[in-house]
């Protein structure tokens, strides 16, 4: 694939995540971004939430798959890029479908009170995006700048290292009457990467 249509991937995945996530806010009435989960907006029994997944978060993850994976070529295929492209492009991009197909009960079941499969596949698959992505984010730093890649090196320390601390912030504070604004902040962290690492995809020369 040509910079140009790598970068659009990566673009649009993010914006369609973005987009979709605010949309399914203003469609649920009360629905509070400080205090609920993303998840809430598509959760099993939301009146849109099929229509959020099949064409918001499903094609998101589908295009965020695809963007790491092909970005990942960019960077000459380091042995740190390799395993930061990897995981992120499975855990937060293959990860944002399974989440789609598996919904959350309603409310999201914090408790687990006699959860469903489908909550137990969503929590956990979104556990694991929560501890491999920073931590991926981090790696992809050390391969670009063993190429050089030196601006994007740092924003990609100081993404991982931000990601990781809210993460761990998020997990201590689970019932907190501001998760949504902590898994708001981690979200932002791991979006924010992939339209700098667009950018440097289509601008590769660019402040190296």
């Amino acid at each position: 694939m040509k910079n140009k249509l790598v970068f659009f991937t990566g673009i649009l995945g993010a914006f369609l995540f973005v987009i979709t996530s605010l949309i399914g806010g203003f469609l649920i009435d009360g629905y509070d971004i400080f205090k609920q989960f993303i998840s809430e907006t598509y959760a099993i029994d939301t009146k849109y939430g099929l229509i959020l997944r099949l064409f918001g978060f499903i094609p998101s993850g589908i295009l965020l798959t695809i963007f790491c994976f092909r970005a990942l070529h960019h960077f000459k295929a380091s042995k740190w890029s390799r395993i930061g492209f990897y995981g992120i492009g499975i855990f937060y991009g293959v990860a944002t479908i399974v989440v789609s197909i598996f919904p959350c009960d309603s409310g999201c079941n914090r408790e687990l009170i006699n959860p469903s499969t489908s909550q137990l596949i969503h929590n956990l698959t979104g556990l694991l995006t929560y501890i491999i992505v920073p931590s991926s984010i981090v790696l992809t730093g050390f391969g670009a700048r063993s190429i050089g890649y030196n601006s994007f090196s740092v924003q990609s320390f100081a993404l991982g290292s931000i990601g990781f601390f809210f993460v761990v912030v998020l997990i201590t504070y689970t019932y907190s009457d501001y998760v949504g604004l902590l898994q708001r902040t981690v979200e932002s962290t791991f979006i924010l990467w992939i339209v700098l690492c667009a950018l440097k995809v289509k601008n590769p020369k660019a402040s190296r």
